[in-house]
């Protein structure tokens, strides 16, 4: 393309990233990478009301997460600076002076209470809510009499009144408004802020933005951006109104679904690996059979022609068994790295800290086939660590077995398993399974027996294994305490 690419992220301060919100940074971010464009991020901090503490920290928090590095914005820097909206003020103040000026734009004085009644008129005659340009042809006697009264007005834009507002979209091709059906919109509020439609307009175009890729949600906003591009003489970019994210019975995604900000996925346990590939197949595929890319694959083939004309839809499950895929292709070494965090805080809290990362090594081959998250690695490994054990008088006598053959079996066990000199699983494994064939019982009473004194649970990691990360030490003691159990004795 002639013109080089230039897209933006512009977040509002407003709330903590959501899964709508990071997949439109993603598509803008793989679209720069892809054609060697610049990727922007722009804070829209002009709703000063509305503004959460911490939420701007998480926003550039889940960026780097993802790995979605940015040419231009916050900390970076670049020739557009700043990029706070809140800092560029006098940006917007001037160009609407000239809006004003040019017959543009106009001041309005109607207080909040007429508009208030305005609106409740409105909807009592089942009528369109909008602004019923109350003050857009006041004389200027009007305007300076209302002004000495101290009343600070608001700019509103000067909406043609017949005709249509037309653009072309990237994913809908042709979009055509009414210009009726539209009011005439705030610019700049009374306090001088400006309202999200004309600082977009004029940030994007002094940022030399060339593609505008954002949610479905903002198509019905396209035209007042259209209007004031062709009022300030702009050249619009290109739009490219990506698709809505819904819930699997379709309606819209919620906490109900499993949506969550990236920072909850964080915290889940969720891998960034996964996060990159889970959201950008919302809405993108490149062939509707492939699942897994890298990220260096989604650079090479993500194109806008790709994006989906119709809703994504957000699948839980699907996002467990990617994130369970992510976590088996990982070496232990990296695995260890990044579940010990997690049991450090979620393990019980009988557990003594600090953990020994080396033993925590051992564990992790051991339930890598088993966890979907992160989080899930306390809950499966808590056994390895804890002293004493809660047992099930139920789950330690077995199919076909009463509490004698489960003494029977367990004492002969503590036995040979206190004589061995090494506690290895090859040895576990051919002292046990031959104890079986002397004790006359099936290999898997036996061993199901073991797999539940040892850690008090009847489905585990590979038992021999387990075993021998366990130590003989613990396992001894953990048998002992059973048969003191069965026996009728306390544990």
């Amino acid at each position: 393309m002639e013109t080089p690419i230039r897209v933006r992220y512009a977040p509002s301060p407003t709330g903590f990233p959501h899964v709508g919100n990071i997949r439109t940074a993603l598509f803008n971010w793989l679209f720069a990478r892809h054609t060697g464009g610049t990727f922007i991020v722009r804070i829209e901090d002009t709703d000063t009301a509305r503004t959460v503490p911490g939420s701007l920290e998480s926003i550039l928090d889940s960026l780097r997460w993802l790995g979605l590095d940015w040419d231009e914005g916050p900390e970076a820097g670049g020739p557009d600076a700043p990029y706070f909206q809140s800092q560029r003020l006098p940006i917007y103040q001037e160009i609407t002076d000239r809006l004003i000026k040019e017959g543009k734009a106009y001041q309005c004085y109607c207080s909040s209470e007429r508009l208030e009644a305005m609106r409740a008129e409105q909807m009592k005659q089942k009528m369109s809510p909008g602004y019923d340009r109350h003050c857009r042809n006041l004389t200027e006697a009007e305007r300076s009499q209302l002004a000495a009264q101290g009343i600070k007005p608001v700019v509103r834009f000067k909406t043609p009144l017949e005709g249509q507002t037309k653009f072309q979209d990237l994913l809908r091709g042709e979009v055509v408004f009414e210009n009726s059906t539209l009011d005439d919109f705030v610019l700049l509020k009374s306090d001088g802020f400006p309202v999200y439609h004309l600082a977009n307009v004029i940030d994007d175009h002094l940022m030399k933005i060339s593609h505008v890729l954002r949610g479905e949600e903002w198509l019905s906003s396209t035209p007042r951006h259209i209007m004031l591009y062709n009022a300030l003489g702009y050249e619009p970019p290109v739009f490219a109104h990506m698709p809505l994210i819904l819930g699997p019975d379709r309606s819209k995604l919620s906490k109900r679904h499993g949506a969550a900000t990236l920072a909850e996925y964080r915290e889940q346990g969720y891998l960034p690996e996964t996060m990159l590939n889970f959201l950008a197949l919302l809405g993108w595929s490149l062939d509707e059979k492939t699942e897994l890319f890298t990220r260096q694959q989604l650079i090479e083939n993500f194109s806008l022609e790709r994006i989906s004309r119709t809703a994504a839809i957000f699948n839980k499950e699907r996002l467990d068994w990617m994130n369970g895929v992510y976590i088996r292709g990982l070496s232990v070494d990296d695995l260890t790295g990044r579940v010990f965090p997690f049991m450090e805080k979620d393990l019980p809290p009988e557990v003594k800290r600090p953990l020994d990362i080396n033993y925590v090594r051992q564990i992790v081959p051991l339930i890598r086939e088993r966890i979907s998250t992160l989080k899930d690695a306390a809950t499966y490994a808590d056994f390895f660590f804890v002293d004493k054990l809660g047992y099930d008088s139920a789950m330690l006598i077995g199919k076909k077995m009463t509490v004698e053959t489960a003494l029977t079996a367990l004492k002969a066990a503590e036995e040979k398993l206190s004589s061995l000199e090494s506690f290895s699983r090859d040895l576990l494994e051919d002292t046990l399974r031959h104890l079986a064939d002397d004790l006359g019982m099936k290999t898997g009473q036996l061993l199901n027996l073991l797999r539940v004194a040892t850690t008090s649970r009847d489905a585990t990691p590979p038992l021999f294994e387990t075993m021998e990360v366990l130590g003989q030490e613990r396992c001894l003691k953990r048998i002992n305490a059973v048969l003191a159990k069965l026996a009728g004795n306390e544990c």
